[in-house]
């Protein structure tokens, strides 16, 4: 059985979950809910956590072993993980005697792996041609038609019932939008100091006899 795979967000929507009560954060292009760590975890341990809660923090850590980083400790003459903005979960304090037995630091655990963060977002106009309605939604580059539908479900609940076609052309749902020959302008327009949020490309929806109820 295949793994399912994750879903993209971009680093807008990751900003928005920047409270303790829905903390995410994003580090080596993955994105990470630690909600259930921040409320295990109460007190200043979780502090540099809130403090940066939405952003990416790949900062912290190695490139390379994906541990905290570390620095040598001049007063004590050893090798310490480096926290600047100070110790948080699963770092264990100067006095290494009195540390927390931990099998899996927070930074290493799976379980709270949500997604993948995008390396670019794009807008995108949804127009349905049987109701004239027009959407326009910010998505992933990365993400497939098929991921892209089920983000517009919110503006269509019966959007699974209707074929996708750009400049009259069915689209292939399993392929993101550049490998559908939509490409991303907004480069060009801005190279040309022209405002790109003026022309956006837009994909046209068309109804299906067999309507999906969801």
């Amino acid at each position: 059985m295949s793994a399912v795979a994750l879903p993209y967000y971009s680093s807008a929507e990751v900003a928005q979950h920047n409270v303790a009560s829905d903390c995410w954060v994003s580090y080596f292009s993955k994105v990470y809910n630690l909600t259930e760590l921040v409320a295990e975890h109460k007190g200043l341990l979780v502090q540099p956590i809130l403090k940066f809660a939405g952003q990416d923090i790949s900062s912290w850590f190695d490139p390379i072993a994906r541990d905290p980083k570390t620095h040598m400790d001049e007063k004590l003459g050893v090798e310490v993980p480096f926290c600047p903005h100070g110790r948080y979960v699963h770092i264990p304090p100067a006095d290494a005697s009195t540390s927390e037995s931990v099998d899996t630091p927070w930074w290493r655990d799976t379980k709270y792996l949500c997604g993948k963060l995008s390396a670019r977002s794009r807008q995108i106009k949804i127009v349905n041609v049987h109701t004239e309605q027009e959407d326009e939604l910010a998505v992933c580059a990365e993400e497939t038609l098929e991921e892209i539908r089920t983000r517009y479900l919110k503006y269509n609940a019966h959007a699974l019932s209707y074929s996708w076609k750009r400049l009259g052309r069915p689209l292939d749902m399993t392929k993101t939008l550049e490998d559908n020959g939509v490409k991303d302008e907004s480069e060009e327009f801005a190279d040309l100091n022209m405002d790109g949020s003026k022309y956006v490309s837009a994909i046209h929806i068309y109804f299906n006899d067999d309507l999906t109820v969801r």
